[in-house]
């Protein structure tokens, strides 16, 4: 039995799915990927090797919609699946699930499933009174509904998106769909450590990793630690994370403006975000709206309170009050407020700190995550 995953990013096929391809190869699975620019990131090309993945290279442009280049996606995937014939395909972010569901069905793949790991761009402002899509937003709506009425099923890592996709009409109602607990985090991997000292007394120190996007909250992040620091000097603030290919991104001399005010120190890129979580007492994701973020995830099973957005994928990582805040999408002072409970109440750090712990083990186990994604697809 063959599996073809599709994806956008080689960077996150085994960071975010690496548990997934392991449980399906124990299930007796042949496992096939097929992905954009596989040979210019030639470490996880080759630890995809080692774990015993066939690997395909395909023409994929991320973002914007080229008609031409678009087509050439989907003839490739088409040829691709006529030849190595899976007998189950599953995308995951935009491009994937659309043009990976249509050559699926076109090519009379018997298993056909969506993962919707999060909305991005083409879904900026849908949940306002006043929403107006844009000749992008449509068209990438029209196409999402055309390549799922072809799924077996799609999956959504929080109920919003769930509930948006049948709201507005692109997940008709004959196609059944799944809620996970997003991609689930390996609580082994991702193991509690001490939080920061400074002369044996907790150092409050803040922490955000993302995509460098205007809708990740970075400036409401980059705002908040002004406010704060004009209080309380010793604070410290780090962000971890790159400028995008997106039309969202923030632009290099925001970074730089920031960088050189003193507000936070910067990591850049990193493969692995397990010491810049070590070295943080509280993660921050002031996101407007996520599947579900797997970087407050891994902060939450390394033992770290979280301050994040009542939003859409965030919601669900936050028991207001029990491992962290919840607080409004783009509310600088409400976010500062929530940092400065965590700065003047160190004991809260410790104690919201074990409950993030104990709730990642419950309800985020990336083993429990997957159990339930391949029993919903007949597998186990």
């Amino acid at each position: 039995m063959k599996f073809l995953l599709i994806a956008s990013y080689p960077t996150s096929i085994l960071k975010f799915r690496g548990a997934l391809i392991e449980a399906l190869q124990q299930a007796g699975f042949q496992i096939h990927i097929a992905a954009p620019d596989l040979k210019k990131n030639p470490v996880e090309l080759k630890a995809l090797e080692d774990l015993g993945c066939f690997l395909h290279d395909i023409p994929m442009q991320r973002t914007g919609t080229n008609p031409i280049k678009d087509g050439k996606t989907l003839i490739t995937l088409y040829r691709l699946m006529e030849r190595i014939k899976p007998h189950y395909v599953m995308g995951y972010t935009i491009k994937p699930v659309i043009y990976g569901s249509l050559a699926a069905k076109l090519a009379r793949v018997p298993h056909r499933f969506a993962l919707i790991t999060g909305l991005g761009y083409a879904f900026q402002g849908v949940d306002a009174e006043d929403y107006k899509k844009s000749n992008l937003q449509i068209l990438m709506h029209q196409l999402y509904s055309i390549a799922l009425s072809s799924v077996e099923k799609v999956f959504f890592q929080n109920p919003d998106d769930e509930a948006l996709f049948r709201n507005i009409g692109i997940l008709k109602s004959v196609i059944p769909s799944k809620v996970v607990n997003g991609s689930g985090v390996d609580v082994s991997e991702y193991i509690v450590v001490p939080f920061p000292e400074i002369d044996n007394i907790l150092s409050t120190r803040f922490l955000l990793i993302a995509r460098l996007l205007g809708d990740k909250g970075i400036r409401e992040y980059a705002q908040s630690a002004k406010i704060i620091k004009a209080k309380y000097p010793q604070v410290q603030f780090d962000l971890v994370g790159w400028i995008d290919d997106n039309p969202n991104t923030i632009q290099q001399h925001e970074l730089d403006d920031w960088i050189n005010e003193g507000l936070f120190s910067f990591w850049g890129k990193l493969s692995d975000v397990k010491p810049a979580i070590a070295a943080c007492s509280v993660y921050v994701l002031p996101s407007y709206r996520e599947g579900t973020p797997r970087t407050v995830l891994e902060a939450m099973a390394m033992g770290r309170p979280i301050i994040t957005t009542d939003a859409p994928g965030c919601r669900e990582t936050v028991i207001d009050g029990y491992n962290g805040y919840l607080v409004p999408v783009k509310a600088i002072d409400e976010l500062a407020l929530a940092m400065e409970k965590f700065i003047l109440n160190p004991e809260l750090t410790i104690s919201m700190g074990k409950a993030s712990r104990a709730l990642v083990e419950k309800k985020f186990d990336v083993n429990t995550v997957n159990q339930t994604m391949l029993k919903s697809m007949g597998i186990s």
